[in-house]
């Protein structure tokens, strides 16, 4: 996929990016084998960004396999159904202290007084994070209520008629 569709497929998304506290990620552990595990992300208009512990499994995992699937669903009916999903690279930097995005994700989503208590817990929990961005290489949005379904959905509904 080339770059412009990728850009394209990302504004097609970007209300859910905007909105989306939490995706599922997949990535390949030490040993190989799968993984899809619950995290937290932060839209900055041009990355997707999650955190965790400098000392998370994952963070030794993505530095050896940095390959990795991303999906990010909204909507809980046929009508309100989205999702992104993204393959790409992830690019770790650990940082001291706490990422940027973890507090402001914190913020988009908690009233002022519980984002403030999250941050101090956050400040006294965390000698360092690791940020991991994302640079996709293939981006899909699907908005089923507004028709935009995958190719093959598709194909069958019309068939169907």
């Amino acid at each position: 996929m080339d770059p412009e569709q990728i850009a394209q497929e990302l504004a097609a998304a970007h209300e859910l990016l905007s909105g989306a506290s939490m995706a599922r990620l997949a990535y390949n552990g030490l040993d190989g084998l799968p993984r899809v595990v619950p995290i937290g992300i932060f839209w900055t208009g041009t990355e997707i960004v999650m955190s965790t512990a400098a000392t998370a499994p994952k963070v030794r995992a993505l530095s050896a396999r940095p390959e990795i699937a991303l999906t990010i669903e909204a909507g809980d009916g046929p009508g309100s159904a989205r999702t992104l999903s993204v393959r790409g690279i992830a690019h770790l930097t650990v940082v001291d202290g706490v990422v940027p995005e973890y507090l402001e994700a914190a913020r988009k989503n908690f009233d002022a007084e519980y984002a403030a208590e999250f941050e101090r817990n956050c400040r006294a929990m965390y000698d360092r994070m690791a940020r991991i961005a994302v640079e996709p290489r293939w981006a899909r949005f699907y908005d089923f209520g507004a028709g935009r379904v995958p190719q093959f959905l598709a194909e069958l509904a019309k068939k169907a008629r």
